[in-house]
C-alpha cells in the first residue's frame, strides 16, 4: 500500500511538471507571437520608394493590407534569391484572381535593381527596403538572417507562412490552397 502510495505521488509529481512545462512552453510560444504581432503591426505603417526612376513614387504597406500578400525580401547579388523569381512572378499571375498580392521587397540598392529588371522584368510590385531590410526581415521572423526570405500574410494582416531559403510555385500554391481552407484568404 505504502509502495502504492509512493508511486501514485510520484505520477502527480511527474503530471505536474508535465504540465507546467507544456504552460510555460505556451506563454513562451504566446510571448514570441504577441512580439511578431507588434512588429507585424508597425509593418503595415511602412512605405517603401520604389526603384523606378521616371516614375518615383512610395508603396505604402497599408495598401496591401486586407488582402493576402506574399512578402518576398530578396537581393540581385543573391543567386537563389533570383532563381525563385520567375516562381514568385508565376504565383503571383496565378493567385491574383484569390486576391493575392505579391511584393518584393529589395535589400539592395536601387541602381542595381533598375538594371536588373530591365533585363529580368517581372509582372508584381518591386520596392527599396535598402540595406536596412535585413532588420525588417528579422524582425517578421527571419532568425537566420539569410536571403530569400518569404512572408505570407492573410487577409488580416497577420503571419501565415515563413520561409527562409528558396521557395517554388507549388510550395507557394500549397500555402495559398491551405491558407485558403483556413478562412484566411
Amino acid at each position: 500500500m505504502k509502495r502504492r502510495l509512493v508511486l501514485a505521488g510520484g505520477a502527480v509529481v511527474v503530471l505536474a511538471a508535465g504540465v507546467a512545462a507544456q504552460r510555460a512552453a505556451e506563454k513562451r510560444r504566446l510571448d514570441e507571437q504577441a512580439a511578431v504581432d507588434r512588429d507585424t503591426a508597425g509593418f503595415w505603417n511602412l512605405a517603401f520608394p520604389t526603384p523606378d526612376e521616371t516614375a518615383p513614387r512610395t508603396l505604402a504597406m497599408a495598401r496591401f493590407r486586407g488582402e493576402p500578400l506574399l512578402l518576398n525580401f530578396w537581393g540581385t547579388w543573391c543567386p537563389p534569391c533570383v532563381k525563385e523569381m520567375p516562381e514568385l512572378d508565376r504565383f503571383a499571375r496565378d493567385h491574383a484572381a484569390q486576391g493575392w498580392r505579391v511584393l518584393g521587397l529589395a535589400v539592395d540598392n536601387a541602381r542595381a535593381v533598375r538594371e536588373f529588371l530591365r533585363r529580368t522584368p517581372v509582372s508584381y510590385a518591386i520596392a527599396m527596403a535598402g540595406f536596412e531590410g535585413s532588420e525588417l526581415a528579422r524582425r517578421l521572423g527571419n532568425t537566420q538572417s539569410g536571403l530569400p526570405f518569404t512572408v505570407a500574410f492573410d487577409r488580416r494582416g497577420r503571419i501565415a507562412k515563413l520561409k527562409a531559403g528558396e521557395t517554388n510555385a507549388a510550395e507557394m500554391a500549397a500555402w495559398a490552397r491551405e491558407m485558403a481552407a483556413n478562412g484566411l484568404v
